[in-house]
């Protein structure tokens, strides 16, 4: 066997460290989760159809452009004090676009439109810093895509009434419709940084219905049933983690890193936008039903609010779900017949109370726990 030539002392080996998330964009995620908090509470108000179409268009925007920039993060190192200042404007965009979220169908629809023009703008010019050739090129692809949408959500948001509602759902599904158009050519995904960024996210917007429980108790007196209802809504919290966390931290990241490159583009894009969609949408759902639980733990909620809180936990169990079989870990089968358990919750909330509903969906989600003890990679 031929020796092993030595490196000379103090050379150090050239290959870079893969990225992985810096403060800076957990200071980002931060600002972005004040988004969900905002959907929230418009669900929280409006717990209907038309406050339901609401939420969808405005996550599905909202989401499409936060995935843009995790994509934008992972390609670009905010390592100069312009790249730094260029993403401290975008989380001004999406904060001033937070603020709006409340009233965006009631007169704050034009300063919602042109806040995500910026977030938009910066994006894209973030993103043709890459230092990888091919990412720059195929973001002045896929801008075009973007900046369009944002025009046609800045109409809607000028013209409001029914066409505000035409204009953002069409500029929504054009979004996620443009991998279809366009794919993912160019495209190169650091598996450690994506996993791990996304996963932050997660936790904190699942911390969303931790403050909700305590927005909803802030006025109460502090009883025996204040207590049990909290100490429901983090359970239920608790199980949101733990489908998402189980079996995923690590093999996750092993299982995307393993995919050739263009493969691990597609999965990317599926798995963690996709499917990331449904889960916060659950988590907002969810939100929304415990701050009215923790104002009225034992009166029977209206059979919407009841609907939201099961189908946000089914929503949620289902995209987990399709999650984890797109980077080919165990647990779709499981968390499929979940879901479908939790919609049969729903008259507990409507004739019992919503604490009753919240307590039989902790008990299934631990059943499905139970039933798939081993949720580790396949």
């Amino acid at each position: 066997m031929a020796a092993r030539t030595p490196e000379p002392r103090g050379q150090v080996t050239t290959e870079p460290e893969p990225p992985r998330v810096t403060t800076l964009e957990l200071f980002f995620d931060l600002v972005f989760v004040f988004t969900i908090t905002q959907l929230t509470t418009v669900l929280f108000r409006a717990p209907n159809g038309r406050g339901l179409l609401q939420v969808v268009e405005m996550l599905g925007v909202i989401w499409w452009m936060y995935g843009g920039y995790v994509w934008m993060t992972n390609a670009v190192r905010a390592n100069t004090g312009a790249r730094r200042l260029l993403l401290l404007g975008g989380m001004g965009g999406f904060l001033v676009l937070s603020l709006a979220i409340p009233s965006a169908f009631g007169g704050s629809g034009l300063v919602f439109g042109l806040a995500y023009l910026v977030v938009v703008f910066v994006h894209s010019i973030l993103f043709t810093r890459a230092a990888a050739v091919s990412a720059a090129r195929a973001i002045i692809t896929l801008a075009p895509y973007n900046l369009g949408s944002a025009a046609v959500i800045l109409a809607g948001g000028a013209l409001g009434g029914r066409m505000q509602y035409i204009l953002w759902g069409a500029a929504a599904a054009f979004e996620w419709l443009t991998p279809a158009i366009r794919g993912t050519k160019g495209f190169v995904v650091a598996a450690g940084h994506f996993v791990e960024r996304h996963a932050l996210v997660v936790i904190i917007a699942i911390g969303e219905s931790i403050v909700a429980i305590g927005i909803g108790g802030s006025t109460l007196p502090i009883d025996a049933a204040l207590v049990g209802v909290a100490l429901l809504g983090l359970a239920l919290s608790g199980c949101l983690w733990w489908l998402y966390f189980s079996g995923h931290e690590g093999h996750g990241e092993r299982a995307l890193a393993m995919l050739p490159v263009t493969e691990r583009a597609w999965a990317s894009l599926v798995g963690f936008g996709y499917w990331h969609l449904p889960m916060l949408f659950g988590i907002l759902a969810v939100a929304s039903v415990e701050r009215e639980a923790a104002e009225h733990p034992f009166t029977a909620a209206s059979w919407a609010r009841a609907a939201i809180l099961a189908v946000g936990v089914a929503a949620y169990c289902a995209g987990n779900g399709l999650f984890r079989r797109t980077l080919h870990l165990h647990g779709f089968g499981t968390r499929a017949a979940t879901g479908v358990l939790a919609l049969a919750t729903m008259p507990l909330g409507a004739l019992v109370a919503p604490s009753a509903e919240i307590a039989a969906l902790v008990a299934v989600l631990g059943a499905g726990f139970y039933a798939a003890p081993n949720t580790a990679a396949a």
